[in-house]
């Protein structure tokens, strides 16, 4: 089965599905007890993002139990700093930890071997395509410059990312030196996951929403931009789905002012907004991963609006952000159905 016979691909080619496509940011994760068990059997979180039978596994884990429309490689946005030998560890309840950067070690970077280091990876590309059924697309992805930035600065996440802001404002010659180094590297290693298999990819800017205007402008379009259009002239066919949660009115102008094919919508943004956006092609979202955790009524609710809303239109169907932890295998199995009854 070719790239656009697979109904994600249609959608990332401008056409309208009836019902949507769908998959789910997270769906290989701690909800599901056949994760939790292959994570105890991997050790260390980073583990299991480079065995690349360990990250298979978790990858398609989802696909078995709900025959998703597509598989998202299991992996993490900060393999890139760690290929950057910056002691990535994850602790449990803590999150993920990092030496931090300054100004002086920005300058010093080098993403020589980056590559090299990430090619398990690549491994678990090639052989999740092997393995998935041929009408499942294959997504690869990464973190944008911007999110992945916020880390290297302050060594962990925070709630508003000041560490980051204020180090921008203070250092903007650095800082803007290490976006576009994450910039190229984030494109090479989007590029390597096309190659290996992967059908299109996502980039993540999970931190969008703090920016301010000039701000959001110069940190999170201009770097996505500067990736899309490595990605793509590379490889001409790509297709890039990019996701800045908490943009808000900004993604009026995201798309065009990024190339990306199509845009995730977190939960916040008004369908009739959203709808707007839709016009100028393909989006992705939206439920409150919340209404999942919820069920019933508000998770029955929460997708119908959606679906009257944006199901007309070339709709991926999606969370407005990872399912959590405290959701229930039987809600999902219940959200699946629901979207797949939809006739538009």
């Amino acid at each position: 089965m070719s790239q656009t016979q697979r109904k994600i691909m249609q959608v990332l080619e401008g056409k309208t599905i009836s019902p949507p496509p769908l998959w789910l940011m997270r769906q290989a994760g701690r909800y599901l007890p056949e994760y939790r068990a292959t994570r105890t059997k991997a050790g260390s979180f980073l583990d299991l993002c480079y065995t690349p039978e360990y990250a298979v596994e978790v990858t398609l884990q989802p696909i078995r139990r709900y025959s998703f429309d597509a598989a998202i490689l299991f992996s993490d946005i900060l393999v890139i700093p760690d290929g950057l030998k910056r002691n990535v560890r994850f602790t449990e309840g803590h999150g993920p930890e990092m030496d931090p950067i300054d100004a002086d070690g920005i300058l010093s970077l080098t993403t020589e071997g980056v590559i090299e280091h990430l090619k398990p990876v690549f491994e678990t590309v090639g052989r999740l395509r092997r393995e998935l059924p041929a009408e499942t697309t294959l997504l690869g992805f990464c973190g944008a410059p911007w999110t992945v930035a916020t880390y290297m600065i302050a060594g962990h996440g925070t709630p508003d990312q000041a560490p980051a802001r204020l180090f921008a404002y203070r250092n903007p010659r650095q800082f803007m030196r290490l976006l576009d180094l994450l910039a190229d590297i984030s494109a090479e290693y989007l590029i390597h996951q096309i190659d290996a298999g992967a059908d299109a990819v996502q980039i993540f800017d999970s931190w969008a929403g703090v920016l301010g205007e000039n701000e959001f402008d110069m940190f999170a379009v201009k770097p996505v931009r500067r990736m899309i259009d490595r990605v793509k002239q590379a490889r001409p066919k790509a297709r890039v789905i990019a996701f800045a949660k908490g943009a808000g009115y900004m993604l009026k102008t995201y798309r065009q002012a990024t190339g990306a094919d199509a845009i995730g919508l977190d939960w916040s943004i008004p369908l009739s907004f959203a709808a707007e956006l839709q016009k100028e092609g393909p989006v992705q979202g939206n439920l409150d991963p919340m209404r999942v955790v919820a069920g019933g009524d508000a998770m029955r609710e929460g997708i119908d609006a959606i679906l009257q809303a944006l199901g007309h239109g070339p709709l991926i169907f999606n969370l407005g952000h990872g399912i959590t932890p405290q959701a229930d295998p039987e809600h999902v199995h219940a959200l699946v159905e629901q979207v797949r009854s939809f006739s538009g």
